[in-house]
């Protein structure tokens, strides 16, 4: 498998990436398996057994990416301990339109200024594709802080009537923000391994919203072999043992891909965050979207070390390392999102 690490020099004292906040906004329209049933050819059994979710959260007419991503990001910032923000990277595979980006209108809403924003597209594993970006920036000295949000309206994307695809998804959006610091700092973020695969990329595919196809068996196999083998690749370069692991943080694509991932990595199920039970696969937003409720919950505490994995369309993979910092995120709704 060919895969690409950011590079990061070792030693505690070497300049790093830091998390120091994070924030989450989802819809408040909830959709349950009860409502999708009286509509499709399937059960509330079904959909649970095979996913492990039993709800969603569904963005209306009136919710767009943007605001989901401003709204997120202001969550993230508003207790966050870094100096100003200096770049944004914004990771979608749903925008409100094919140009002009997502980003420079969401740091205009958030009186950024004429800092650099741009959006990326890798999929569900966009958000650790923008981690990585962020981390390269901040070591190059061209921001000393950089706002990074995963968002998609996922919804939109299957057929109507498709009871294997429409169960899966849902939206939402989930932001950190990145200062520059060393690996000693509480927060540090590990080297990020990134792969991709596009001989596969007809596996996960979608022409325009209510055409996404899906060869959910081989997704299935690619998505538990490389989010396992890029989660130990990452842990050795961060010089981490899988046994130190506090919390495997999968993106949350199917309740079976993570147990199976984990097994494959001897992980424990009391060492798997999860959430989709409740929110459904969100793409780009789902491992951001994890971290912010798990740390609001009381799930994941400070100095516990999180190992960060995803795979999406693409194929794209990716896996990192990341030890939590010490953070008072906000509850997450979408009610007064900013003007």
């Amino acid at each position: 498998m060919s895969t690409h690490r950011t590079p990061r020099l070792a030693g505690s004292g070497e300049r790093a990436a830091i998390l120091c906040g994070v924030g989450a906004a989802l819809p408040d329209t909830v959709v349950t398996n009860a409502d999708l049933t009286a509509r499709l050819d399937t059960t509330d059994q079904w959909i649970r057994s095979r996913t492990g979710i039993s709800q969603r959260r569904i963005a209306g007419s009136d919710l767009t990416t943007e605001d989901l991503a401003v709204h997120a990001a202001t969550n993230a910032l508003i207790h966050s301990s870094s100096p100003p923000v200096q770049a944004l990277v914004l990771a979608t595979t749903t925008p409100d339109r094919c140009c002009p980006a997502t980003a420079p209108a969401v740091a205009a809403r958030l009186g950024l200024g004429n800092i650099p924003a741009f959006d990326l597209a890798a999929g569900c594993t966009g958000f650790l594709y923008a981690l990585a970006t962020a981390a390269a920036l901040i070591a190059a000295a061209t921001a000393q802080s950089v706002l990074v949000i995963g968002v998609d309206r996922l919804a939109s994307l299957p057929a109507s009537n498709d009871r294997t695809t429409v169960p899966l998804f849902g939206d939402g959006a989930g932001a950190v923000v990145l200062r520059r610091g060393t690996g000693a700092d509480a927060g540090a973020l590990g080297p990020v391994v990134l792969g991709s695969d596009g001989t596969h990329a007809d596996l996960i595919r979608a022409q325009s919203p209510g055409a996404l196809r899906m060869e959910g068996a081989e997704v299935f196999r690619h998505a538990v072999d490389r989010m396992a083998t890029a989660s130990r690749q990452a842990a050795t370069a961060a010089d981490w043992a899988l046994a130190d692991v506090d919390h495997l943080v999968p993106h949350q694509a199917n309740a079976r891909i993570t147990g199976f991932t984990a097994r494959q990595l001897g992980i424990p199920e009391d060492r798997q965050l999860h959430n989709i039970e409740h929110v459904g696969n969100t793409g780009a937003a789902s491992i951001p979207l994890l971290l912010a409720q798990a740390a609001t919950d009381g799930r994941i505490t400070p100095g516990q070390r999180l190992l960060l994995t995803a795979f999406g369309a693409g194929l794209t993979w990716g896996a990192t390392t990341l030890t939590w910092p010490n953070l008072s995120p906000r509850p997450i709704h979408t009610k007064g999102l900013p003007a």
